[in-house]
């Protein structure tokens, strides 16, 4: 199984997040990566959102496509509208999967309200990681 990556704009929030659960449950020879078309800094609020059920991203770091070694790549994944119209052809042709998942960055109300987005965009994306697998293990359709 070749390399799996988790694509976005800023490389700061969703596909942080996916990174963080796709390493918690990826497969042992399953590669996993993250990058942005123009990368920032992650987020706090994806650090701490992701620290309350168990997973440190601190450690990761925001980071673009040439800090990716696009030929392993057999699974793109993009998390945002930007990402997908300006994702670049990879070698091989990798399958494409597109989550359109609202940036929590861009949240905005009381703190409450915010956090209540990022624990929000964190499960949906926990929920579309643990599918990944699923469907990977899945018998291919009767023809």
């Amino acid at each position: 199984m070749g390399d799996l990556l988790f694509l976005c704009t800023g490389n700061s929030c969703r596909s942080q997040m996916a990174e963080g659960f796709a390493r918690r449950h990826a497969p042992p020879d399953q590669a996993v990566h993250s990058a942005g078309i123009a990368p920032t800094a992650i987020h706090p609020l994806a650090i701490h959102v992701m620290d309350e059920v168990g997973i440190d991203i601190s450690v990761q770091h925001a980071k673009d496509l040439d800090a990716v070694p696009l030929d392993r790549i057999d699974h793109v994944v993009t998390l945002c509208g930007d990402a997908a119209e300006r994702c670049p052809a990879f070698p091989g042709n990798p399958r494409r999967s597109h989550w359109p998942l609202e940036d929590p960055a861009r949240a905005r109300g009381t703190e409450a309200d915010i956090l209540a987005v990022f624990r929000s965009i964190r499960d949906e994306i926990a929920g579309r990681v643990q599918d990944l697998w699923k469907d990977a293990s899945a018998p291919p359709p009767a023809l």
